[in-house]
Order: structure tokens, then C-alpha cells, then sequence
């Protein structure tokens, strides 16, 4: 009598082998390949392995931290199932946390719109308040200075970026299958491998500098070696304000920048170019409101924090030759009176969408 076929293995088993892999205990566990960890997220994410086997995961994940490949291979992922953008000419993205900022002043949306003031595509991608930490969102920053990211199409963003050379990616409308992790961060009170994911994750396709922010120097390693498996060819690593890709002025910038599998350290030094003085203090959204308009205008507080982003990435982008041309490209955007003007272009761009 022939023997039955095998039933295949189900996601939950398969998932299971997984679980035993990275969370048997200090001596034992050891990483996922990057095949491995691509497939562990796309079960997770299509809700094959349990709560239980994902909460489980994601907290053995965190205590053992994710190595370089598993980071790639969830990469993959969020590279194929997330939303893509496109533009016709070399773009800069900023990765940086998706909890937000609850301490300092934030300054990224202002050089995004001094960026795309200066014909540089800017995409940036990001979610609602989130745990752990539920600081204030890129769209709730963007909403107080009149431009409403949420509920849009893909086609509607497109557009924007073709037109202003600008688009925030919001999660809740074009990756669902990722906010399905969100509870798993509030249940768990860390912030799960994903969360380092988010700061490597671009939707933009095409060439591009990608920045990504830190805080620990470990990450930034694992950043490095995350990418260079990744074939992203050109990377900014920054350990900015909260984690972020702000650039502190109260103190030296901590940043490498990572082309042709070589890795160049680069501190700059605000205080050398003008531009030292008190990172700001998060004091509410419509406080910020008001101070980034005034410093869209080259005015008030986060002015000089905005000049020297602005200048810094514009350098970098390749925009300018030097940090000096940058800083003074910056400033003509800012006093002329373009940075502001650029603000009402996105958000006419956005109207007509």
C-alpha cells in the first residue's frame, strides 16, 4: 500500500523552528539567515504564526538584538510589500524613528521643505503616535503648518513629489499589514526589531542617499552591515537629536557616511561654522508651529538649527560642494523668502490631489 503524501508544513510549525532558534537562551540561540528572517516577517505579517509565537519573537529578538542579515532580510519585506515612490533624479530619505520626538524641537520636516525648495526630491515615510514612546508624528508636525499627509492615495503622493519634489508616506494608509505590530509594541513596552527597520526602510525607488538616524553606536553598526547586504549604495548613518536625523547644534554631529562598502567617519562641528547654540526644547505643537514658520522666514528660534540641517544635507545630497556652500545655499533659501513660498506650493499640490 503507497504511503500518503506528507502534509506541508503548516506556518505556525514552521514558525515555531524559528521561535526555538532565536530565543533558547544566551548559549544556544543564534541568528536567522537573511531567507530565514525574510520568511519569520512575512508570517508574521500574514498572520500565520500566533500572537503568542510573535510576541514571543519579537521580545527574544529584542533581548538578543537582531544581527545585520535578519535586518536585511526583513528588509526584503518591507521593500516588496511596502508603497514605492519614484522620482527621475537622485533623492534623499530620512529614516528615523516612527515613535516620534517628545523632547527636543524637531527640525527634519522644515529641511525637508528647504530641500525641495532646492529641486532635491525629499520622501520620507512614518505612522501615527506609536509606543513606546508616543511622541508627536511627522503628520501631525506637516498638519500644524497646513499640510495633511493622511488619508491620501499613492497617486496623490506621487504627484506631490513630481510637483514639489516632497511626500511623507503615512503607514496607516499604505502599509496595514504594519500597523498590525503596533499593539504587539505596547504590550511588549520595547521596541521590537521593527523598530530598527524603520530607520533602514526607504519607499523611495531609484538612486537615492538614504540617512538613517541612531542613537547607540551599536545600531549604527548593525545599520552599516544591514545595507551593505541590502545593495544600498549610498548611506548617511547620524546619531541626531532622539534618535533622529536632526543634527544637534549644542554639540558636535556624529555622522559616517558609507559608499562603495567603505565606511567614512565625519564629525562637524557646528560651533566652526556659525551655527552653535541650544538644541530647542519640544514645548507643543502649537508652539512648534509658530517657531517653524518664523524659521522657514530665517527668523526665531530653530533658525540656526534649520540653516544648519539644511546646509549640511544639501552638502551631502551632493547639492553643494562643501559645507560652506551649503550653509550659504541655505540661507538664500530661508531670507529670501523660497522656503516659505515652497510650503504654500505643497500644500496648493496637495489640494488639487
Amino acid at each position: 500500500m503507497a504511503a500518503e503524501p506528507s502534509s506541508p508544513v503548516s506556518g505556525r510549525e514552521t514558525f515555531k523552528a524559528y521561535l526555538r532558534k532565536v530565543g533558547s537562551g544566551e548559549h544556544t540561540s543564534k541568528g536567522l539567515s537573511r531567507e530565514e528572517a525574510r520568511h519569520a516577517l512575512e508570517l508574521i505579517l500574514d498572520e500565520e504564526a500566533t500572537p503568542a509565537q510573535i510576541g514571543a519573537f519579537l521580545i527574544a529578538h529584542r533581548i538578543r538584538r537582531p544581527e545585520p542579515q535578519e535586518l536585511t532580510g526583513m528588509l526584503d519585506v518591507y521593500r516588496q510589500r511596502g508603497p514605492k515612490l519614484s522620482t527621475t533624479t537622485k533623492a534623499i530619505s530620512f529614516g528615523m524613528p516612527f515613535d516620534g520626538r517628545s523632547r527636543t524641537a524637531p527640525i527634519y520636516p522644515l529641511t525637508a521643505l528647504v530641500l525641495a525648495a532646492a529641486g532635491l526630491p525629499v520622501v520620507l515615510q512614518g505612522a501615527g503616535r506609536m509606543p513606546v514612546k508616543y511622541g508627536v508624528s511627522s503628520a501631525e508636525l506637516f498638519s500644524s503648518l497646513g499640510v495633511s499627509w493622511t488619508g491620501r492615495s499613492l497617486e496623490a503622493l506621487q504627484g506631490c513629489l513630481d510637483a514639489t519634489n516632497l511626500a511623507l508616506v503615512h503607514q496607516p494608509d499604505h502599509f496595514p499589514a504594519a500597523e498590525t505590530l503596533i499593539p504587539y509594541r505596547e504590550d511588549l513596552g520595547k521596541r521590537p526589531p521593527v523598530a530598527s527597520l524603520e530607520l533602514l526602510w526607504t519607499s523611495h525607488q531609484g538612486e537615492h542617499l538614504l540617512v538613517s538616524g541612531f542613537v547607540h553606536p551599536p545600531t549604527e553598526a548593525r545599520a552599516w552591515e544591514a545595507l551593505k547586504l541590502a545593495d544600498e549604495p549610498d548611506v548617511l548613518t547620524v546619531k541626531g537629536l532622539e534618535g533622529s536625523t536632526d543634527l544637534p547644534i549644542s554639540r558636535a554631529c556624529v555622522t559616517a557616511r558609507c559608499s562603495n562598502n567603505q565606511q567614512q567617519r565625519q564629525i562637524l562641528h557646528p560651533r566652526d561654522h556659525g551655527c552653535y547654540g541650544h538644541d530647542q526644547l519640544w514645548e507643543g505643537l502649537e508652539v512648534w508651529s509658530d517657531q517653524a514658520r518664523a524659521a522657514l522666514g530665517g527668523q526665531g528660534e530653530l533658525a540656526t538649527a534649520l540653516r544648519w540641517n539644511a546646509g549640511t544635507y544639501l552638502w551631502q545630497a551632493g547639492c553643494e560642494d562643501s559645507l560652506e556652500q551649503g550653509l550659504e545655499h541655505a540661507r538664500e533659501l530661508l531670507n529670501s523668502g523660497q522656503a516659505l513660498n515652497h510650503l504654500g506650493a505643497v500644500q496648493a499640490a496637495l489640494a488639487q490631489g
